[in-house]
């Protein structure tokens, strides 16, 4: 995923010291980003240094699936640690009339934590 263009991310990849889970601050951050990039707000390039090489792809291909007449805004993540070095959240989407729901899987990869997968409704 080197070659491709990155935007700034919010966060960065290393969340903590090594086996930490990301604190909510900066799991509401990826979120957000993600949000975004489903609105189609913010570039997928933007967040591609967050994701597996998969689910950079699944995004791209995803394209816009939330339809948002305002930028949308995430609420505070709930979050699961299913098994060590696996968390999940999922996080209420406002952006206008309708709310959507995004669901993240991240796992950690040495002292990384990537989104590994994403749902939204």
């Amino acid at each position: 995923m080197s070659s491709l263009p990155h935007a700034a991310a919010p966060d960065p990849l290393v969340w903590g010291p090594p086996g930490a889970i990301p604190d909510e601050r900066k799991l509401r951050s990826l979120g957000q980003a993600l949000a975004e990039v489903l609105a189609g707000r913010r570039p997928a390039e933007s967040v591609a240094d967050r994701l597996t090489e998969r689910a950079y792809r699944e995004l791209v291909r995803a394209g816009r699936m939330i339809d948002a007449k305002r930028p949308p805004f995430v609420g505070s993540p709930h979050v699961k640690e299913p098994k060590d070095g696996a968390v999940e959240m999922c996080l209420l989407v406002h952006c206008g009339e309708r709310s959507h729901v995004l669901a993240v899987r991240l796992e950690r990869r040495g002292v990384q934590w990537l989104c590994t997968d994403f749902e939204t409704a």
